[in-house]
C-alpha cells in the first residue's frame, strides 16, 4: 500500500483518464461508474466490523473519497465530451 508520503496528487486524474479512454471505446458510462464508485453502504458496513487496527476507519475514508473524487473527474470528461461537437 502507498504511505502518506508516497502520495501522487495526479493520481485521481490518471485512473480517470483510464476510464474515460474505456468510455471512449465504447464502454456505457453507467457500467464504468459503478466500477469506479464504492458505495456509502459498501463503507458503513466496513465500519461496522470491528477492526483492531488503529488506522482501519481512516483508511476506508481516504478510499472512499479517493474513489469519489475519481468518480467527479471522469463525470466532467464525460460531460464535455458530450457537449462537443461531432466531427463528421
Amino acid at each position: 500500500m502507498i504511505g502518506k508520503d508516497d502520495f501522487d496528487p495526479a493520481a485521481p486524474h490518471k485512473e480517470a483518464a483510464l476510464f474515460y479512454g474505456l468510455f471512449l471505446r465504447g464502454h456505457p458510462p453507467e457500467a464504468l461508474r459503478r466500477d469506479i464508485d464504492v458505495p456509502k453502504a459498501i463503507i458503513d458496513k466496513l465500519l461496522k466490523r470491528e477492526q483492531k487496527e488503529p488506522t482501519y476507519r481512516e483508511t476506508l475514508w481516504r478510499i472512499y473519497s479517493y474513489r469519489k473524487q475519481v468518480l467527479a473527474i471522469f463525470d466532467e470528461l464525460v460531460h464535455h465530451e458530450r457537449k462537443r461537437p461531432s466531427v463528421q
